[in-house]
C-alpha cells in the first residue's frame, strides 16, 4: 500500500503538476497585469473593517484563519528540507513560486466572494466547490472538490500537525505523546466549538502574534550572522541558476533540481492554486469581491516571500557562518542551523513549530467542515447538522494523530491535496474571464469602495 501510495503520489505532484500550478500563478500574473503591484494596497486593506458589507467574519479575521492554516511545519522544516535536496539556490525557486503565486490567490479569493450563498441561518458558503458549481456549470466537479477537501483536512489540517506538536514536545521535553494528545485535543476542542466565529477570533489575535515572534526572530538571528548575510545571497542566486552541483556538500544541486524542490516548497507551503483558502475567504465581510481578493493575495505574501524567505537566508547563513551542515535531511538541517544561535535558536524553533502546527489544526478544521456542509446542502449526503458532527470526529482525531504512527498518512494527504488542485486551477484557467471582468470594474477603474449591484 506504501509502494502504490508514494508512486501515485510522485505521479500527482511530478513535473504535469508542477508545470500546470506555476503556468497558472504565470498566466493569471500577465491577464491580471501583475497584480502584484498592489500588494500594498492589499495590506492596508486587510487591516480595515468593511462596514456595511454582507459576510461573517471581519477581512481580517477570513485572512488571519488563512494564514493560521498555511503557516505550518512547511515554513520551516520545509524549507530545510528543499535546501537539503535542491541546495540554497531553492530559496529563491521557492521566494518566485510565493511571488507568481500572489495573482493565483488573488484570483481565487476573486470567485468565493462572486459565487458564494448564504443559507437560511445566516452563514455564508463559498469557495471552488461553489465556483465549480455556479461559474462552469459542473456540478459533479464541485462535489469532487468538497469530498477531497472534507477527507484531506483530517490529514493535512489534523492528524500530521497534531503528530508533529507530540513528536516535538517527546524529544524536547520527553513529555509523553498521550499528555500532548490530550492537552492538544483540549485546546483546539475549546476552540473549535464555538464554529467560524470562535477560530477567526482566536485566528485574529493569535496568528499576527506567533508570526511577529517568529519574524522578530529570525531579524535577530540574521544580525548575529550579519556578516555572512552577503555571501548567503550570492551563495544563493549562484546555486539558483548554476548548470553544476554547488559546492559545500550540497548533493546535486543544480539549477533543475533546485527549482523542482524550491517551487515544490513554495506551493505546497501557501497553497495557492490548491483551493483552501477561497473557503474562508467567501465568509468575509467584503462590499464587493476585487477588495477580498486583495486581501487574500497578501496571505501568500506573508507565508512565502516573507517567512519562508527568512528561514531559507537563516539556514543558509547558519550554515555559512558555523560550516558544519553537512547534507542531511530537512528536520535536522533546519534544527542544527537554529541550535547554533544562542539564546533564542532552539526556543524559537520550538515554539514556531508548536504554534503554526496548532494554528493549522484551526485553520483546516473550517475548509473540511464547510467542504462537508456543501455535500449536505446540495443533498450529496443527508445529515443534519453535519457541521457539528464533522467538528466532533476533528476533534478526536487530533489525539489519534498524536499518539499513533501515521505511517503513509503524509502521503495520502499530498494525494488528496493535488486531486483538490486539479479541478481548481481548471476552473480558474476557465474563468479567466469573469476574473478579469471583475478586476477592470472595481481595481483598475479605481472602483474598489462600491458595493457589488
Amino acid at each position: 500500500m506504501t509502494d502504490v501510495l508514494n508512486y501515485i503520489c510522485d505521479i500527482l505532484w511530478g513535473w504535469p503538476m508542477m508545470i500546470l500550478l506555476v503556468g497558472t500563478h504565470i498566466y493569471l500574473t500577465i491577464r491580471l497585469r501583475f497584480p502584484q503591484r498592489y500588494i500594498f494596497k492589499a495590506i492596508k486593506l486587510s487591516l480595515k473593517k468593511d462596514k456595511g458589507a454582507e459576510g461573517e467574519v471581519s477581512q481580517f479575521g477570513a485572512l488571519s484563519t488563512a494564514l493560521a492554516a498555511t503557516l505550518g511545519t512547511g515554513n520551516i522544516i520545509g524549507v530545510g528540507t528543499a535546501i537539503a535536496l535542491g541546495g540554497p539556490g531553492a530559496v529563491f525557486w521557492c521566494w518566485i513560486a510565493g511571488f507568481f503565486g500572489i495573482a493565483t490567490k488573488y484570483a481565487e479569493g476573486l470567485l468565493a466572494v462572486k459565487y458564494r450563498e448564504t443559507d437560511s441561518r445566516g452563514r455564508v458558503h463559498g469557495g471552488p466547490m461553489y465556483a465549480l458549481e455556479k461559474g462552469l456549470g459542473c456540478k459533479w466537479a464541485g462535489m469532487l472538490f468538497a469530498v477531497f477537501t472534507a477527507i484531506a483536512a483530517f490529514g493535512i489540517g489534523d492528524t500530521v500537525q497534531s503528530n508533529a506538536i507530540s513528536t516535538l514536545a517527546l524529544k524536547t521535553f520527553s513529555i509523553p505523546t498521550w499528555v500532548t494528545g490530550l492537552t492538544v485535543t483540549l485546546l483546539a476542542g475549546l476552540v473549535l466549538i464555538g464554529g467560524l466565529k470562535s477560530i477567526s477570533k482566536v485566528c485574529t489575535a493569535f496568528v499576527p502574534f506567533m508570526a511577529i515572534i517568529y519574524i522578530v526572530g529570525c531579524i535577530a538571528i540574521l544580525i548575529m550572522n550579519s556578516a555572512y548575510i552577503e555571501a548567503s545571497l550570492k551563495l544563493i542566486l549562484k546555486c539558483a541558476f548554476s548548470p553544476e552541483a554547488a559546492e559545500g556538500g550540497f548533493l546535486g544541486s543544480t539549477m533543475i533540481i533546485a527549482a523542482r524542490y524550491g517551487i515544490a516548497r513554495g506551493l505546497f507551503s501557501n497553497e495557492s492554486g490548491m483551493g483552501s483558502a477561497p473557503i474562508v475567504a467567501a465568509t468575509a465581510k467584503t462590499r464587493n469581491p476585487v477588495r477580498q481578493a486583495l486581501v487574500s493575495s497578501s496571505g501568500t505574501f506573508w507565508d512565502t516571500v516573507v517567512i519562508c524567505a527568512l528561514t531559507g537566508l537563516v539556514i543558509v547563513s547558519s550554515i555559512l557562518a558555523y560550516n558544519d551542515v553537512s547534507y542531511q535531511d530537512g528536520g535536522a538541517i533546519t534544527q542544527l542551523a537554529f541550535s547554533h544561535i544562542p539564546y533564542i535558536g532552539a526556543p524559537l524553533l520550538t515554539f514556531a513549530l508548536l504554534t503554526f502546527s496548532f494554528s493549522t489544526i484551526l485553520g483546516w478544521e473550517i475548509y473540511g467542515e464547510r467542504a462537508a456542509q456543501y455535500l449536505s446542502r446540495k443533498g450529496y449526503i443527508k445529515v443534519k447538522r453535519i457541521g457539528y458532527y464533522y467538528r466532533f470526529i476533528y476533534v478526536a482525531f487530533i489525539y489519534v494523530g498524536a499518539t499513533v504512527d501515521l505511517g503513509t498518512v503524509w502521503t495520502a494527504a499530498d494525494i488528496l491535496n493535488a486531486l483538490m488542485a486539479i479541478p481548481n486551477l481548471i476552473a480558474l484557467i476557465l474563468l479567466t474571464g469573469v476574473i478579469v471582468y471583475e478586476t477592470r470594474k472595481y481595481l483598475w477603474n479605481n472602483n474598489l469602495d462600491e458595493f457589488e449591484s
